[in-house]
């Protein structure tokens, strides 16, 4: 649907024509268009939807929206709302939902209800136990095909997905699982289990949310059980909320290798305070620190009296550290967070990033020398202590970049820390170290 249509029916105040229009859009959409307007309009068009279809797209709002829809809604309204949603997606709506709100919504809930929200809600922020869902369709081994189908179609319709079916006993223990597709193409009278899979992969409560992550991206999963201490199946994760977590961890890491604290709040969203909070602290660490640059400076500072000429090589070469040490530190966090590298392969990404840089610093050396000595006209010795700097600044870098978010791993740091303004700042003390040192052996002063 054209935004602009919307907006002109909006405009004119032809709501009748406008609701028309939302009802044949997707749910997101619906979302996303009442987010840009006012509040009053927005609850008027709200309110103007079906109810099944309200609940859908209030799922898809942002907390923030949520908020203020809850604070401009009555109490049924929001009872309404809150019974229809999936259970994961209202543990997630009162999670940020004021106390009064929480305790309002749990005095209109029963008792069991009550039991499992509080039991969900207790569980650690970004675990598993918090992701997951109680919306699934769960089987026993003596079912036959044609009475699991039956099943499926008495249920299915309030479970979060049917594609994937969870055999457990009469306590609850995960035994099995059992794909809709086989369902489908077996025999009527064919057992459970006989058809399922016993050898299955699950997450525990407790899991940290970039664990489960993992083991979707590993498995390619569509829905992943969870189980409890005792092997007990508690709930279940579905992709789409996988997703939303996988986007929150890139997000989080980005800002980490950026030298900014980790925020959720959208950009546009969060006052100008916040984000200078979010970001001066990791400035001010990197100002400390770069004052070591300046005592290297101070130490050598005879050298650079003697030729003072070094001195304007100086950014090139903190430059060409910082770059290629971000290289590699960038390149080991990504696969750190894919899985692709394991704390044993330290060895293994050392061993390759010194033959990288090795390359890599002969090639900018060889261009370097060719420019400052036949373009510039520079002292050939002069030449040849920068561009050796060069390479060994290079091989230096690298390697840095490469083992320090390796060792963040072990040391149970988050690896994004050791991105491009850490690194950056490290490497520059180095290279300069190195860069001095060698020219004191080679020039002689």
């Amino acid at each position: 649907m054209d935004q602009r249509i919307l907006e002109q029916y909006l405009q004119d105040k032809k709501y009748r024509e406008l609701r028309s229009e939302l009802i044949d859009m997707r749910e997101v959409d619906i979302a996303e268009f009442l987010e840009e307007i006012d509040i009053t309009t927005a609850l008027m068009l709200f309110r103007m939807l079906p109810k099944d279809l309200a609940v859908e797209v209030f799922s898809y709002f942002p907390s923030e929206k949520q908020k203020e829809i809850v604070g401009n809604i009555t109490d049924k309204e929001i009872q309404f709302i809150v019974d229809e949603m999936y259970f994961d997606d209202m543990i997630d709506l009162l999670e940020e939902m004021p106390a009064n709100v929480v305790k309002k919504i749990l005095s209109n809930s029963s008792a069991e209800e009550r039991k499992l929200i509080n039991q969900f809600l207790n569980y650690p922020q970004d675990s598993a136990g918090s992701l997951m869902t109680i919306e699934y369709v769960d089987l026993k081994k003596k079912m036959t095909v044609k009475e699991a189908l039956a099943h499926i179609k008495d249920i299915g319709l309030s479970k979060e997905t049917v594609y994937t079916c969870y055999v457990t006993d009469k306590n609850r223990k995960l035994e099995g699982i059992v794909s809709l597709r086989k369902l489908v193409v077996g025999e009527e009278e064919e057992l459970i289990k006989d058809i399922m899979e016993e050898d299955v992969v699950y997450v525990n409560t407790h899991d940290d949310q970039e664990t489960v992550a993992d083991v979707f991206r590993r498995y390619g999963f569509i829905a992943l059980p969870v189980v409890d201490m005792e092997g007990r199946l508690t709930g279940i994760i579905t992709v789409d909320d996988i997703v939303d977590v996988i986007d929150k961890e890139s997000t989080e890491d980005f800002q980490k290798m950026a030298a900014m604290s980790p925020s959720e709040e959208r950009y546009l969203d969060t006052s100008v305070f916040t984000l200078a909070k979010h970001r001066i602290i990791w400035l001010l660490f990197l100002m400390v620190s770069a004052t070591f640059t300046g005592g290297i400076i101070k130490r050598y500072e005879s050298v650079l009296e003697s030729s003072v000429l070094l001195a304007a090589f100086i950014p090139m070469l903190m430059d060409t550290g910082g770059n290629a040490g971000s290289q590699s530190s960038t390149l080991v966090i990504r696969g750190l967070a894919l899985g692709e590298i394991e704390l044993k392969d330290a060895g293994k990404v050392i061993w390759k990033e010194f033959r990288i840089s090795t390359i890599v610093g002969i090639i900018l050396a060889i261009v370097n020398f060719a420019r400052i000595y036949y373009f510039e006209k520079v002292n050939f010795l002069v030449a040849f202590t920068v561009s050796v700097t060069l390479v060994v600044t290079v091989v230096v870098s690298k390697m840095i970049g490469g083992l320090l978010p390796i060792i963040a791993k072990k040391m149970k740091i988050d690896p994004a820390i050791m991105a491009g303004p850490l690194i950056t700042t490290i490497v520059d003390a180095l290279s300069l170290t190195v860069y001095f040192t060698i020219a004191s052996a080679i020039l002689n002063i």
